[in-house]
This record gives C-alpha cells, sequence and structure tokens, in this order.
C-alpha cells in the first residue's frame, strides 16, 4: 500500500489542540462523529481487550455540568495563570486558550468521554500503563481522524479530579475509568501548521541516556 506521504505528514504535523478556533454554532453529526470512532477503535490495545467505550454528550444541561466539574476542579487555575502569563510566548498563549475553553466548555457542540474498562490501580506503573496505554491511541485516532474532516478537538483532564461527580451524571458505572473529555466541534478554518519543536535528535539517545543519538 503506497501512502501520499506529504498529506499524512501533514496530518500528523498539524493535528492541533485546537480550542480558540472550536465553532460552536455549527452542529456535529452522529455518522460523522461515528465514522470517526469507527477508526478510533481501529488502534491497538494490551492484549487485544477492546476495553474501550465512548460517551457522548449532547445534552446542554449535561454538558453545563460537566463545565461546572471542570471548572471546580481547576477553573481558578487556569484563570489565575492565564493573568499571569505572557500573552506574547508559546506557552502564555496556550494558558490563555486553555482558559477560555474553560470558561465557553458548555457551549461545545459535542462533548465525548473515553471510557475504558478496568480501574487505575493504585501502586502499579505497569498495571496503570497496561490500562491507559489501551484507549490513548483510540482517542489520538479519534482526533486524526477529525482533523482530516475539518473538526478539531482537545485532550482535556481536569474535570477527572470530579471524575466521580461525573459518573454520577452520566451513569457510568463504577468498573469504568474516564481517560479525559475531548471537546468535539468543527474548526473555524483548516490552516493549523506544525508546532515549534525541539530538534528530536537533541532528544534522543542511544543506549544509554548520557549518549545523545546525534552529537553535537
Amino acid at each position: 500500500m503506497d501512502f501520499d506521504l506529504d498529506q499524512t505528514d501533514a496530518l500528523l504535523s498539524t493535528t492541533r489542540a485546537v480550542r480558540k478556533r472550536l465553532d460552536f454554532d455549527r452542529e456535529v453529526p452522529d455518522d460523522v462523529l461515528l465514522e470517526c470512532l469507527q477508526l478510533a477503535v481501529q488502534a491497538p490495545t494490551g492484549s487485544n481487550q477492546q476495553g474501550w467505550r465512548w460517551m457522548v454528550v449532547r445534552d446542554a444541561d449535561k454538558k453545563q455540568a460537566l463545565a461546572d466539574l471542570y471548572n471546580e476542579a481547576g477553573g481558578e487555575y487556569l484563570a489565575s495563570a492565564a493573568r499571569d502569563a505572557d500573552q506574547a510566548s508559546q506557552q502564555g498563549r496556550v494558558i490563555d486558550s486553555a482558559n477560555f475553553l474553560a470558561q465557553n466548555l458548555g457551549k461545545v457542540p459535542v462533548l465525548l468521554i473515553p471510557l475504558i474498562i478496568g480501574r487505575l490501580p493504585d501502586n502499579s506503573a505497569n498495571a496503570a500503563a497496561g490500562l491507559m496505554g489501551s484507549i490513548m491511541p483510540a482517542m489520538w485516532s479519534f482526533q486524526l481522524a477529525l482533523r482530516s474532516r475539518g473538526l478539531g478537538s482537545c485532550l482535556t483532564t481536569l474535570h477527572l479530579g470530579k471524575e466521580q461527580e461525573a459518573a454520577d451524571l452520566l451513569g457510568i458505572p463504577d468498573h469504568m475509568t474516564q481517560a479525559g473529555l475531548l471537546p468535539v466541534a468543527y474548526t473555524k478554518g483548516t490552516d493549523f501548521q506544525p508546532a515549534k519543536r525541539d530538534d528530536v535528535a537533541k532528544i534522543t539517545y542511544l543506549d544509554t541516556y548520557k549518549n545523545p543519538i546525534r552529537p553535537d
């Protein structure tokens, strides 16, 4: 199978965390959402258990209740960080957009909560990595599928500080773990660009952490 590498690389390098450019006024049809989720569940999972589940929230009251939980968990932190941030810096712009999303989360057309069967263990990094590693690849595939269709999202985790309250709100059973919350909407424009990143050769090591793969 021959892939168009230019298109593939563009998709991978321009799928951004979208917050301020989410279109709150345009409906996201069920068939588009399900199409993206169908692609998402092609992702690998631990032992091929396929324990993913997806909670789609469209109800206005429930979306606002989730937004309230989100802000109870971290809204003050985001607002304070946004006030203190250097708006001219990349990090400052990220904080500002995160605060914008927190203030407008209830307006997003769809809120999606990815779920995985099982609960996070208290003291096992191996088990925790296995559980979350069985849902995170599907979440990223979902975001790539959204981008290719003119939609955007971002992975948020603040509401997990109120996971039980969210579970009670949405009837999520106790044996399920919420892996985050993704706002989903069409984007205002599709002209996203690759982000500025460090040269990967400077943060990649060969055989030992003290041995950069490509020394200066």
